[in-house]
């Protein structure tokens, strides 16, 4: 005989069902939180230990900028394989695999002993950033369904809070001592890569939403190609990434060694820049919902190319615009990956790995192109000493502040374009 279902057993079981979507959804929400609070401490980590690498290993700015370019490379890398991997064995192992294989590259870079090793260190590294932040990014464009603009860029808050006592933490750890001696980059390295395993217990619990909907996706990448709005969402993207990933990498290099900064004033310099990026995500995510995505990151992008190029005319005074330069950079990422969820509602996940494909593309060239354009520049010019090298390190910031601008350009673009569509988002 069928049993019979009453009424209240029928309310029992819907708040049952209500009380467990909203606990995964909390577990959803620490995973992509905590996994952007991951993503900015081993992004930025790099930066105070660049100058003790360089002394380790004997570099010049030239071998600098192709380090910092595989980290690119290891993105693009990963951006070619993420997407498929995840559909196969979906984004619970993907991001398990992403932060277990960060971890790895710690304790790879505490046991390089030459250049080769270490470059292939942090390609692991960022193969492992690549496919979680793709992981993210599109677990991000499922969750967030309502007040886009605003939860993205909450979500990626938590990059800019890591990335802002990231600088501050790595330089003062690698003066620890241990065993009678500092731990150095290496050792903090190791420590700080290690927290990289913590998402993954919360990642095993947590039911997925390509678990809970599969549904097909009809935007294909034949269609993309052929799209001029995409193309401009590519360039957009890729050079407010180059700048920002620029300032991350260079603006310590820079302070030490144009002005003679001591380490831990040029730090603490990178951490105020992450400190107004930060701060930025967390206030300025409702504006964009507000005056719109494209408009949003058009006045951004321009304030902080505006802001790079005026700490470099002003000189040592004016250091603090390289911190301010942040208020603009910080928004455009997780902007754009809100676009292409309204953009492109039903294949946001084929949106977002075409984008940041070609994004990784444009990282590798342009952070190869800053490391060169220093040496080139030093070349070029006959004097010597401090002067030479400060014109070299100035051309380069220059090209990142430059770059922000061109993406402030192509906004405007793509605003003109999506007008005369009627489809301004």
């Amino acid at each position: 005989m069928e049993k019979k279902q009453y009424p209240l057993q029928n309310n029992y079981l819907s708040k049952k069902t209500f009380l467990l979507e909203k606990y995964n959804y909390f577990i959803l929400l620490s995973i992509v939180f905590g996994g952007f609070l991951i993503f900015g401490l081993s992004e930025n980590i790099k930066g105070p230990a660049i100058p003790e690498i360089q002394t380790d290993f004997h570099l010049d700015e030239g071998q600098l900028g192709f380090l910092l370019a595989l980290n690119s490379l290891g993105y693009l890398l990963a951006c070619l394989f993420t997407s498929a991997l995840s559909n196969k064995i979906g984004i619970r192992w993907t991001g398990s695999i992403a932060f277990a294989s960060m971890a790895i590259a710690g304790l790879c870079m505490y046991m390089s002993s030459t250049y080769t090793f270490l470059s292939m260190s942090y390609f692991l590294l960022y193969i492992g950033n690549g496919m979680l932040e793709i992981g993210l990014g599109i677990m991000a464009a499922r969750i967030f369904t309502k007040n886009t603009g605003m939860m993205m860029n909450l979500a990626h808050f938590f990059y800019g809070l890591s990335s802002t006592v990231a600088p501050i933490f790595a330089s003062s750890m690698m003066q620890w001592n241990i065993t009678n001696g500092e731990i150095g980059w290496r050792g903090m390295y190791v420590i700080m890569l290690t927290f990289s395993l913590l998402p993954i217990l919360p990642s095993l619990l947590a039911k997925f939403p390509e678990e809970i909907s599969q549904e097909e996706e009809k935007v294909s990448y034949r269609y993309l190609f052929r799209d001029p709005v995409a193309w401009l969402i590519v360039a957009i993207l890729s050079c407010g990434i180059v700048s920002e990933l620029g300032i991350g990498s260079w603006l310590v290099h820079f302070l030490v060694k144009a002005y003679n900064w001591n380490l831990k004033d040029a730090s603490g310099m990178l951490s105020m820049f992450f400190l107004f990026f930060m701060l930025a995500r967390l206030f300025l995510g409702p504006l964009t919902d507000k005056i719109g995505y494209t408009f949003s990151i058009l006045i951004f992008s321009a304030f902080s190319g505006i802001c790079s190029i005026l700490a470099i005319v002003v000189g040592e005074g004016g250091a603090i615009l390289f911190a301010i330069a942040g208020i603009g950079i910080a928004p455009i990422y997780p902007t754009i990956m809100a676009l292409l969820s309204k953009r492109y509602p039903n294949g946001t996940g084929t949106a977002i790995t075409f984008t940041v494909t070609f994004m990784g593309i444009a990282s590798v060239i342009g952070n190869l192109f800053i490391g060169y354009i220093i040496d080139a520049v030093n070349s070029f010019f006959s004097t010597r000493g401090g002067e030479k090298e400060l014109i070299g390190l100035q051309a380069g910031y220059i090209f990142i502040g430059i770059l922000a601008l061109v993406c402030s350009v192509c906004c405007l673009i793509l605003f003109i374009t999506l007008r005369k569509k009627h489809a301004v988002l």
